[in-house]
């Protein structure tokens, strides 16, 4: 029965009279004795006349009071009415959040219009396409957004250029001649055939919800009430509706309020919010920072309401656990087509999330609204069983917007009420009720879905992606990137004999699809699979690696700790690998809400506040590392470097080479995957926080007290590379002297230490030349003519054209200046001091060393680099393909770390 569905009269007998009953009439029973008589706008009125001192709506550092607002909507209508505005005409709004936007809202309502939002977000062509789809005559609009509305019939006015002339008409309210059945407003959404579809929706059925909301929410004259959402989703209603109508004071978000959470929470705190009406997944990223960082939430804070996407439940329970029984938290449900609202679920006190459900509920239906499981019979399925969610009532749209066909296929007769309200919507909706009544939603059974609270119709991106000339074929899927956050992706078949690149179809979806409907990352393919069958196979799109995208920028590995720090959290954040300092983090399919984690995560790491307009003002890993790098101040640094924290296995502790910095480690650490915490060991001095080390002892024992941080005891996994390994022998050697155990000691091509006195003959061109060329070397770079150019210039000038030249070959950040190199030099002579000077004692352990292949003939004499005049125990050899630097940098990582994961595994 699981498997197969049930025919019609095989679920009649399932259920019984009483369970009939119950799932009809007594889980519906919404019903009011109140009429639905009066347009939106007069509640409005109503309340301007009750309290028309009191504030209405506030703006920054502006404000109406409620009569003030009242008047200058009434001119407004006036207006519109004289200039041909009639009687349940169609009015475009294209305003930005301000006072004008509520009273252009109520302006239209006031003259008898329905309004259309029009968002001055969307690109031209999407506007222009709207505007000329919905055939409004008229649009209310800001001088700027004029040339972005394009060519259309549609005649302009300007609530501010234009207002003037508006503010000479009468204050007193107009009579707008229209009745509950009228439209109110029409708002688009993603439609699957390529273009958006205009929902209508009556004065009755927003009135409804505006009574429902006071009622359920409680509101009062005392709240104030954020207006979060763009008008151009119906949580704008929510939002603007109910607070006037019930005399409370409703407050515009501002788009500074939205750099981090801590100022979104401040905001809140200045203004004396009561009630916070959020996108779910904006107030996932809000409790994850407030149990993250510890954040407090305002006190006047009474009610928190989410919706527009699936709540998660651990998230709920971090909410309960940081903030208790104050504010009341309230998950809703609703359709553009049910009028904003059709269900809610209230999560007030410590109420434990049942972990069998697949999600927290969406709760019942609200006041005069009815819901129901049916099959495809349109029979209501048993509690627990899944079917497809209908809904009826006065809440239901009109339909869609020159759409009658749609409209007849969406909303159909309701074959269990015989009302006026006789109707249903077909919402998609898969749920199933719980033995207690409440629904709990268990997905779409289309390809309609929701990123970050916006409903999109996958077929809409594919139609439009497929107007471009050369795209053959293309898929776009919605995939999880973490618990409650999807991102789109779109895999695309070029036509054959052209070339494509990421740039250019971002570009060209940019102009004709909003940004939330812009996938995260393209695929580009040589074909799409399929099943036997012949359809396109889903599962292995899904299972294709997202690797990085082709740019226009050449991948540019980290060249510092910071650099490096922040390309870890980029790639965390973006699920994408390895990513470039030069990369773009919007092409690379970042969007608002990773915006603000990434700021998060740039406080946690490095203790730095950065606005948002950080990142819209340079979107690179090299900008934020400059930024990061001008405000930290120097103080005494871990040498630990965190290069994977994840994974159950011994941590591997490697230790930085002689120029210092442990960025060499990066492919190694990748490749080796997340099972296994990857640590590594910098040396102090870069930043003038401290001196560097001239002993290969100090070094060793400041790097045992660090590794300790992390591993308080053996046995420990201890390595390096060229005089990385140096070090760790002595790492090694200290901790058996102190009793400490060490599991393994691995080397990657180093050579054993050799006492000298060589270093004290080395000229300071002699280093620079040599740290150039280990540099270079490293980052897999052609070394340009460097040692002779150096030594004919002047002590003075040698660092100058140094800096030059290591920034034009990009082994350097373009920011960093003298005394950071200063520093890195610094770094570099110790340590090659510290190395001529080191007497090594023999180890009575066993080393590994993973030796390259490509040698000079020099070196060939000596298999063991030396190394077996160091130990008691026999010389474990593993020859990797490469040199001495090319070994750790692909594709001869990928056989390193192969036989070394191999290796490791014996050990544990």
């Amino acid at each position: 029965m699981a498997h197969e569905p049930l025919g019609r009269y095989e679920l009649e007998r399932l259920l019984n009279e009483r369970e009939w009953h119950q799932l009809l009439v007594e889980w519906n029973n919404t019903q009011t004795d109140d009429i639905q008589d009066q347009c939106i706008h007069q509640l409005f009125e109503t309340q301007a006349k009750q309290t028309p001192n009191a504030l209405a709506v506030v703006f920054q550092d502006k404000q109406l009071t409620y009569e003030e607002l009242n008047t200058k909507a009434n001119q407004l209508a006036h207006y519109l009415k004289r200039v041909g505005v009639e009687a349940t005409d169609l009015v475009g709004i294209c305003v930005e959040r301000s006072l004008e936007m509520v009273i252009g809202l109520l302006g239209i309502l006031k003259a008898g219009a329905a309004y259309i939002p029009l968002d001055s977000a969307y690109p031209k062509e999407r506007l222009t396409w709207m505007v000329s789809d919905s055939q409004v005559s008229f649009v209310l609009t800001h001088q700027k957004w004029v040339a972005k509305l394009g060519e259309h019939q549609a005649q302009l006015f300007c609530l501010d250029t234009d207002w003037g002339a508006i503010s000479t008409e009468r204050e007193e309210n107009p009579s707008s001649g229209v009745m509950p059945e009228d439209l109110a407003y029409a708002i688009y959404t993603s439609g699957s055939t390529g273009e958006p579809k205009g929902v209508m929706v009556q004065h009755q059925a927003l009135v409804n919800f505006t009574k429902t909301a006071m009622v359920e929410y409680g509101l009062t004259e005392c709240d104030r009430v954020l207006q979060f959402a763009s008008i151009s989703f119906d949580a704008a209603v929510e939002e603007i509706y109910p607070c006037l109508a019930c005399g409370g004071m409703l407050v515009l978000r501002t788009n500074e309020m939205l750099s981090s959470v801590s100022a979104f929470l401040q905001q809140c705190r200045d203004w004396e919010l009561t009630v916070l009406d959020l996108p779910t997944a904006y107030w996932h990223e809000v409790t994850a920072e407030i149990a993250l960082a510890n954040l407090t939430l305002p006190e006047s804070l009474r009610l928190v309401i989410i919706g527009g996407e699936q709540a998660l439940p651990e998230k709920v329970e971090m909410w309960q656990k940081c903030v208790g029984n104050c504010p009341k938290l309230v998950n809703t449900y609703g359709p553009t087509e049910a009028t904003v609202v059709a269900t809610t679920y209230k999560l007030s006190g410590l109420v434990p999330v049942d972990t069998a459900l697949r999600d927290v509920p969406i709760g019942r239906p609200i006041r005069n609204v009815q819901v129901y499981v049916l099959d495809r019979y349109l029979q209501p399925v048993p509690i627990g069983v899944p079917g497809e969610l209908h809904i009826g009532g006065v809440g239901l749209a009109r339909g869609y917007l020159h759409s009658p066909e749609l409209t007849a296929q969406k909303f159909i007769p309701n074959p269990f009420d015989h009302s006026k309200f006789n109707r249903l919507y077909k919402t998609g909706d898969l749920v199933r009720y719980l033995p207690d009544g409440n629904l709990e939603f268990l997905g779409r059974m289309d390809n309609q879905v929701k990123i970050r609270g916006f409903r999109i119709e996958l077929g809409e991106i594919e139609a439009v992606l497929a107007r471009h000339p050369q795209v053959h074929h293309n898929v776009i899927t919605a995939q999880e990137e973490s618990p409650g956050n999807q991102r789109l992706i779109a895999y695309v078949v070029p036509e054959q004999g052209t070339t494509l690149s990421v740039n250019h179809l971002r570009r060209f979806l940019l102009e004709l699809l909003p940004n939330y409907m812009i996938p995260a990352t393209f695929v580009l393919l040589e074909a799409l699979p399929l099943t036997p069958n012949g359809k396109i196979d889903r599962r292995t799109l899904q299972a294709t690696e997202i690797a990085r995208p082709t740019l226009q920028k050449d991948f540019v590995a980290p060249r510092d700790v910071i650099e490096f720090q922040l390309v870890q959290i980029w790639e965390s954040l973006l699920d994408i690998h390895p990513i470039g300092v030069m990369d773009n983090f919007f092409e690379l399919g970042g969007h608002s809400l990773l915006a603000v984690r990434l700021m998060a995560q740039i406080q946690k790491q490095f203790g730095q506040n950065l606005p948002l307009s950080t990142l819209v003002q340079g979107i690179t890993i090299e900008h934020l590392a400059s930024i990061l790098r001008q405000q930290a101040m120097p103080q005494p640094l871990s040498p630990l470097v965190a290069m994977e924290t994840r994974g159950s296995h011994r941590p591997l502790f490697f230790v930085h080479p002689v120029g210092g910095n442990v960025l060499c480690y990066y492919e190694l650490a990748r490749h080796l995957g997340t099972d296994r915490p990857f640590y590594g060991l910098r040396s102090p001095g870069f930043c003038g926080e401290s001196s560097p080390f001239t002993r290969i002892e100090d070094m060793a024992a400041h790097y045992i007290e660090a590794l300790r941080t992390i591993q308080p005891e053996g046995p420990y996994l201890l390595g390096g590379w060229s005089l990385g390994g140096v070090v760790a022998f002595e790492m090694a050697a200290q901790l058996q002297r102190q009793g400490d155990r060490v599991a393994r000691l691995i080397l990657l091509d180093s050579q054993a230490p050799v006492l000298s006195n060589k270093f004290t003959d080395i000229d300071e061109a002699s280093v620079l030349a040599d740290l150039f060329r280990d540099m270079a070397h490293s980052a897999g770079k052609k070394l340009p003519v460097f040692h002779n150019n150096i030594k004919q210039l002047a002590p003075n000038e040698q660092l100058n054209y140094f800096l030059e030249q290591a920034k034009m070959t990009n082994l350097i950040p373009p920011d960093l200046g003298l005394p950071q190199l200063r520093g890195l030099l610094q770094v570099f002579k110790s340590n090659i001091q510290a190395t001529l000077r080191y007497v090594p004692q023999v180890y009575p352990n066993r080393i590994i060393l993973l030796k390259a292949s490509d040698r000079v003939s020099s070196e060939l004499n000596d298999p063991t680099l030396g190394w077996d005049k160091l130990s008691n125990e026999p010389l474990e050899i593993l020859n990797i393909p490469g040199n001495h630097y090319t070994m750790l940098s692909l594709p001869h990582v990928q056989i390193l770390t192969e036989r070394l994961r191999s290796y490791l595994a014996q050990v544990n």
